[in-house]
Order: C-alpha cells, then sequence, then structure tokens
C-alpha cells in the first residue's frame, strides 16, 4: 500500500498540481495585500471620510457593516481580472508556439533535377 500511495503522489499531475497550489496561496497573498493596502483605501477613501471611519470594517450604514463586504468584492474582481490578464498572456505565448512552420522547400534530389532540367536547355 506505501508503494501505491508513493507511485501515487510521484505521478506528474500531483506534483503539478501541489505547485500550483502553493504558487496559488503565494499569488493570493500579493494579490490581497495589493486589494487591502492599496487599492480598497484608494477608492473607499471618499466614502471612509464622509462616514468619519478610519478602518473599513467600521464603515457601515445603519446596522449593516458593509465595507469589509465592499472590499471582498473589489479583492475578487482585482483576482479576476489578473487571473484574466494571465491566460490571456498564456494563450497569446501559446498560439505562437502553435503556428504552423513553413512548409518545406524543395528536396536536394528535386534541386539536382531542376538544375539538370536547365542544363539540359
Amino acid at each position: 500500500m506505501l508503494k501505491e500511495f508513493r507511485a501515487f503522489i510521484m505521478k506528474g499531475n500531483v506534483i503539478d498540481f501541489a505547485v500550483a497550489v502553493i504558487f496559488g496561496a503565494a499569488f493570493g497573498a500579493i494579490v490581497s495585500s495589493l486589494v487591502d493596502d492599496i487599492i480598497t483605501p484608494l477608492l473607499l477613501a471618499p466614502a471612509m471620510e464622509a462616514a468619519g471611519v478610519d478602518d473599513i470594517s467600521a464603515l457601515a450604514w445603519g446596522a449593516v457593516k458593509y465595507g469589509k463586504f465592499v472590499a471582498a468584492i473589489i479583492k475578487f474582481l482585482m483576482i479576476a481580472w489578473i487571473l484574466f490578464l494571465l491566460v490571456k498572456a498564456f494563450n497569446a505565448l501559446k498560439r505562437k508556439e502553435e503556428t504552423p512552420a513553413p512548409p518545406p522547400g524543395p528536396t536536394q534530389e528535386e534541386l539536382l533535377t531542376q538544375i539538370r532540367d536547365l542544363l539540359k536547355k
């Protein structure tokens, strides 16, 4: 059973998935910091000043605390946008690799035949 587990773990798909999860977590932390520390305060600064609060979590309308919710929506949109740009760039690179090669030129034998025919004329 241990050998089967080792064989399963060592398959390429499992290793690739593990790397993707780790990379995704690190990427998520970067995007979260970008949204939480830069974009959200810039976008919500006027609303926070008008409400007289310093922290986004204190932003509320009556009993409804909507500050964190708005921040989560902005974070989701930013992550979706960045993933869209990454997928678009990946697809562009993939299309460049898949462009068909130009048709091969004449073979050596065909060239020699053409030279022979030209010399006969």
